[in-house]
């Protein structure tokens, strides 16, 4: 089971957009990158693609390491380190280590 997964919230911890806060849309475990939304934005060019699609300058989000990330707790409301818990189920769930609350 992974530390971030898609769709959590996380918080950037270094970097320039440090203390930022948005949702993973993509991970890339074997890169050790993950595609967080509206961080990390670059500028990208594009070319005209015909008539209908005029090129210009877009900006676009681009990975960042997932050392650099931490899942946001919702009951802490800070950053979480990921701990693990194996219910009375046998269910494997993530929960943050200063509130015990699951992540």
């Amino acid at each position: 089971m992974a530390r971030i997964k898609k769709g959590d919230t996380v918080v950037v911890l270094g970097g320039k957009d440090r203390g930022k806060s948005g949702k993973v849309l993509q991970v890339w475990p074997v890169e050790d990158r993950a595609l967080v939304e509206r961080l990390n934005l670059a500028k990208h060019f594009d070319r005209p693609q015909g008539q209908n699609q005029p090129g210009g300058i877009i900006e676009r989000e681009r990975p960042i390491p997932l050392g650099k990330l931490a899942p946001l707790c919702a009951k802490c409301g800070k950053p979480a380190r990921v701990g693990w818990q194996i219910s009375d189920q046998g269910d494997k769930r993530r929960i943050c280590h200063r509130c015990r609350d699951i992540v």
